[in-house]
């Protein structure tokens, strides 16, 4: 017997179509000149009705917060002709929009394109909800309608957070260089306790060993770079980013030389560190230098002279992992792991933390040269070769 769906308003876009469930809505006629298309069609990729129901009132309510938000755009300021034109600020029209420029001309040079991207974007939910006003215009209260919004898109605290450290550096950087008068709105606005945090699910051992043995039998590049992730617990930035000449094999200890490069930065100085190469890491660095020894980059495939494209290759890892781990684990949950890993072996949290590049709270952890790599080495061997 099949799942009957529970009568809501978000069902009526709910279409199954070879047992994969789809959304399916109809532009609004007022709206039309917004999008390529007169049908918005989003693939729900499942098969169970329960889950489709979900995913559809989400949809639902996402798209009437943006339709809201459009309409609202179009409606002439109420009120308008009561306005005393001899008061408006003509010191502070320096627009949000104005102040995003400033930013990225400022801030944004030798920034990757996630940088960039990320500005865009925080921007412009501001002005999809607010408007693009003068920096010093928007009020605290008009911050807190802004969080609300965000919260009930379903970002979680961690990203609510961002969001807005994003916009207040914008605004701050602006009212700073342009010496405006007024204070930034987006200041000390409350993020309430209680909202749904994103959690990344470690990937348990027998599975990695699995998956490890699965990359071996395939044998290409996206399985190298899985296998490099699994027993090195680097970010994945990090390793779409290396060049051949970072692995190091003719030495006592292969390791990987993990440092900055033009097209991929590190994301602190902490994490140019030295990883030691075992298990199916060791296999997979030894199967990328014999590839392609034209090519001087790890990973061509994802990255080249001007940058490397991270979300491309997690796209790409993600699907094929669907597959291969359990529900809720991703590539970066090979990081998880490795952190899990190597407690359970009884490695010193000092030693975890330069393997990962993680930042210790420790002052004193931040003096000398660290752990040597023959050390570190000895702890990697342990986790490869417990079960």
């Amino acid at each position: 017997m099949g799942y009957k769906l529970g009568y809501n308003n978000s069902n009526k876009y709910v279409t199954c179509s070879n047992g994969i469930y789809y959304f399916i809505r109809r532009v609004p006629t007022d709206l039309s000149d917004q999008y390529k298309s007169s049908k918005i069609k989003i693939s729900l990729r499942t098969r169970n009705p329960a889950k489709a129901n979900r995913c559809a009132r989400s949809i639902t309510q996402r798209l009437d917060d943006y339709w809201l938000g459009l309409r609202l755009q179009k409606l002439d300021i109420p009120a308008m002709n009561l306005i005393r034109m001899d008061v408006i600020d003509t010191d502070n029209e320096f627009r949000l929009s104005d102040a995003l420029d400033l930013y990225l001309k400022l801030k944004g040079i030798d920034k990757d394109k996630t940088f960039i991207r990320t500005a865009n974007r925080n921007t412009e939910y501001v002005i999809q909800v607010l408007g693009n006003k003068s920096v010093t215009a928007y009020s605290s209260s008009e911050a807190a309608q802004f969080r609300d919004w965000l919260i009930n898109k379903g970002m979680g605290k961690s990203t609510v957070k961002r969001v807005f450290s994003s916009i207040r550096s914008i605004i701050n950087l602006a009212i700073k260089e342009h010496g405006l008068e007024g204070n930034n709105g987006f200041l000390g606005t409350f993020i309430p306790d209680g909202l749904r945090q994103t959690t990344r699910k470690p990937i348990p051992v027998n599975v990695i060993k699995d998956i490890q043995q699965t990359c071996k039998e395939m044998d290409d590049d996206l399985r190298w770079l899985i296998a490099l992730l699994s027993d090195t617990g680097m970010r994945l930035g990090e390793a779409v980013g290396l060049l051949k000449s970072d692995i190091v094999l003719d030495t006592d200890t292969p390791h990987l030389n993990l440092i900055p490069h033009p097209w991929r930065r590190l994301k602190t100085s902490g994490s140019e560190r030295k990883i030691p190469l075992v298990g199916a890491s060791l296999w997979s660095a030894r199967r990328i230098k014999l590839s392609d020894t034209a090519n001087q980059f790890a990973f061509p495939r994802y990255c080249n002279e001007q940058s490397h494209n991270s979300n491309s290759a997690s796209a790409a890892l993600n699907k094929w992992l669907r597959s291969h781990a359990p529900e809720g684990c991703v590539v970066h949950s090979f990081r998880h792991s490795i952190r899990d890993r190597l407690r359970a072996v009884e490695c010193p949290k000092e030693i975890i933390d330069q393997i990962g590049g993680w930042s210790s709270s420790d002052v004193g952890e931040s003096y000398g040269e660290g752990f040597q790599l023959s050390n570190v080495s000895d702890w990697f061997n342990k986790i490869v070769d417990f079960h």
